[in-house]
């Protein structure tokens, strides 16, 4: 089987979880081939390529970042057909018609297969007016008709770098030229602009479509939108990524959001509940054994925080919790591990622990030290995030904004107890083997923490249960045996023989060939032996 995976900033040249998810699944199915087709957003990123099993068989990449002419210019037909087709996309943008935005996307992609150009058209004059049109048309929000020249243009140029992929040469449909029409399924790794190459393989070569969704692109969009942005801007832009996600949930074969929480995401959005199956992301439990299953479960009176020091981690709460914390129980300990961070944000954690807990001496000559410790990963404390979870018996996490919570899974492989806060996908994730809270409310989350370090034998229980709980729904081998069931699946339902016959829907030993199962093979003449 052909798989063309489809990527954005990912694999095979970015870092991160997103690339290893990616990676592991490629590796554990050597008996598919893999042809990646990757929208990369920087040059940068594009130096630092991983390594590729040899079932990978080709590698296309199409640069996000980089100046898309084609010297191609279009005649007087070419324009009037260009704009009929931006007329439509834009007004399903600017007044929320899906239907229109689908023919005016699908519009254009037909003519950049055919014509190319669609960098100088998109960042044309006429472009700009037909959109400053549709903004000014009844039935548009008030927001968009207040839109002004500066608006119009910053949106166009965004637009026309995420529109690119329509004027890619990946849709032939001769296998010889290792397009994404030869490809048996297309699976995105992501909602957004890394699903467009495959809702053009599905519209022009039939290619059934498979996307995948740890954290929902539309979410990301919301969350990670310049606040700096003009705001009639933003709105076009929330705009665009709620329609082209509407787009890619209807059309798309089979939707694996990550978690419940992505799912309803989804579902919102007008994903059929019949195509929709949630696929738990895949993590290496091997790294955390040796944790998990010591007799050691780590400082009773530590408690551990693991994850990227940025504010949607909200460690001025956790940190005010503490200092509730430490009223109760003086002798204990935070351990802040950072796996990245935010300069200016750490600057104003490590100012708010100064204060809330001064250096304090036993006398003259001792050194004072404090009770919050902020580390690294990789440091001489903890060179591995294994060790990192291990230096303490609770790990907490305090986020107000959070999709699937990969280091909560981590502490469970770790053998953990854990105290979190009730945000994205963190009670699907625990389900039971630990301890939630409401977000933003330092005092439930310092009572939390007490109740376990006044409790060490419950905190051990929670942690036996919470690791057990994640190696049966975490590891990299459900996740790899949950997509090679779906693509035989899938495969299956889209590629049906010239006779009507269906793969793999009868069971392999119902076509041997022999008397006993089809007297066809009989001699003609010859009786049939029964």
């Amino acid at each position: 089987m052909r798989i063309g995976l489809l990527t954005e900033g990912g694999y095979p040249y970015a870092t991160g979880e997103a690339r290893l998810w990616c990676d592991r699944l490629v590796r554990g199915l050597p008996q598919h081939e893999f042809e990646l087709y990757a929208l990369s957003r920087d040059a940068d990123q594009e130096r630092a390529r991983v390594l590729l099993p040899d079932h990978v068989t080709q590698v296309r990449t199409a640069p996000l970042w980089a100046p898309a002419d084609d010297g191609r210019t279009y005649s007087r037909r070419e324009r009037r057909r260009f704009a009929d087709c931006f007329k439509e996309l834009v007004r399903g943008v600017c007044a929320d018609e899906p239907g229109s935005f689908a023919d005016g996307l699908y519009g254009l992609a037909e003519l950049g297969r055919e014509q190319g150009g669609l960098y100088a058209a998109l960042r044309s004059e006429s472009a700009v007016r037909v959109l400053e049109a549709a903004c000014r048309a009844p039935g548009a929000s008030r927001t968009v008709q207040a839109v002004q020249v500066v608006d119009l243009l910053e949106f166009v140029d965004e637009l026309e770098r995420m529109l690119r992929p329509l004027s890619l040469d990946w849709y032939e449909e001769n296998a010889q030229l290792g397009s994404l029409g030869a490809v048996d399924i297309c699976h995105a790794a992501a909602g957004g602009v890394a699903a467009i190459p495959g809702l053009l393989a599905k519209r022009f070569c039939g290619v059934p479509l498979l996307v995948t969704e740890y954290g929902v692109q539309l979410r990301s969009h919301y969350l990670e939108q310049r606040q700096d942005a003009r705001l009639t801007v933003r709105a076009l832009l929330a705009a665009f990524h709620l329609r082209l996600a509407c787009e890619i949930y209807a059309e798309a074969d089979l939707l694996t959001p990550g978690n419940a929480h992505a799912r309803r995401w989804q579902e919102r959005c007008g994903a059929p509940r019949e195509r929709v199956r949630t696929v738990y992301p895949g993590m290496e439990a091997d790294r955390f054994a040796t944790v998990g299953e010591a007799a050691d479960c780590g400082d009773p009176d530590t408690l551990v925080w693991v994850g990227r020091i940025e504010p949607a981690k909200d460690l001025v709460g956790l940190l005010h919790a503490f200092a509730e914390v430490r009223k109760a129980e003086p002798g204990t300990r935070l351990r802040i591990f950072a796996t990245a961070v935010a300069p200016g944000y750490l600057a104003d954690c490590r100012s708010l622990a100064a204060q809330l807990f001064p250096d304090e001496a036993a006398d003259a000559v001792t050194v004072g030290e404090n009770p919050v410790t902020f580390e690294e990963i990789g440091g001489p404390d903890a060179a591995t995030s294994a060790e990192a979870y291990g230096a303490g018996r609770i790990v907490v996490l305090s986020s107000v904004i959070e999709g699937f919570p990969i280091t909560l899974a981590e502490a469970m492989f770790s053998g953990r107890a854990t105290v979190s806060t009730d945000v994205g996908a963190v009670c699907e994730v625990i389900g039971g083997t630990g301890l939630v809270v409401p977000p933003r409310n330092p005092r439930a989350l310092a009572d939390a923490c007490l109740s376990l370090l006044r409790d060490p034998e419950r905190a051990q229980r929670l942690g036996a249960a919470a690791r057990a709980r994640a190696l049966e729904l975490f590891t990299v081998e459900q996740n790899v045996g949950a997509f090679r069931d779906i693509y035989l699946r899938l495969l299956a339902r889209g590629s049906a023989r010239p006779d009507g016959d269906v793969p793999f829907a009868r069971p392999a030993e119902a076509r041997v060939p022999g008397h006993w199962t089809s007297p066809t093979w009989a001699v003609p003449g010859a009786e049939v032996t029964r």
